[in-house]
């Protein structure tokens, strides 16, 4: 990444809503798996098993749902008593439609600058990406004559290299 260029924004609340959306369109009913050890997770505590929480979030279920880029935020009743519940982005583990287990383990987000949660350094073997400069400058990402960066001759195909052993 460029040096004057800012770091992006997580993608976590961006595919959150977008599986919520998915699911809910199909008829499904949307739960999310949260780690509730999490700092800021307001959630039930009698309703915590292991750390973890599942939470039904399904519009019939829930009142005033608010899935911001920080929070997951709505009323819920837990055993016939209605309860705020607060849920940090990054406290999901999961999303998922209860009927098929169909939805996704969120991935982590990656640590700034190497850093960890407690503050130090880690190293990061990930590979630095940046975009490739065009070899005319112009921005196209063609050459003058019109074609494209690709290789000039293309390597001819081989045969298989599988053979049958009876």
């Amino acid at each position: 990444m460029m040096e004057d260029e800012s770091p992006m924004t997580s993608h976590r609340p961006y595919l959150l809503r977008a599986l919520y959306e998915w699911i809910a369109d199909n008829g499904m009913t949307p739960h999310l798996l949260v780690d509730a050890s999490r700092p800021g997770v307001q959630v039930p505590q009698q309703a915590v098993k292991e750390g973890r929480i599942v939470l039904n979030v399904a519009q019939r279920a829930v009142s005033g749902l608010e899935m911001t880029n920080e929070m997951i935020s709505f009323s819920a009743r837990f055993g016939g008593v209605s309860q705020s519940v607060n849920v940090p982005v990054g406290a999901v583990l999961a999303i998922y439609a209860r009927e098929t287990g169909q939805g996704m383990a969120l991935p982590d987000d990656i640590p700034d600058e190497g850093a960890q949660r407690d503050g130090t350094a880690v190293q990061d073997d990930r590979p630095n990406l940046s975009a490739v400069p065009d070899s005319d400058g112009d921005g196209t990402g063609t050459d003058a004559d019109g074609d494209d960066d690709g290789p000039d001759d293309p390597a001819p195909r081989r045969g298989g290299h599988l053979r049958i052993v009876k």
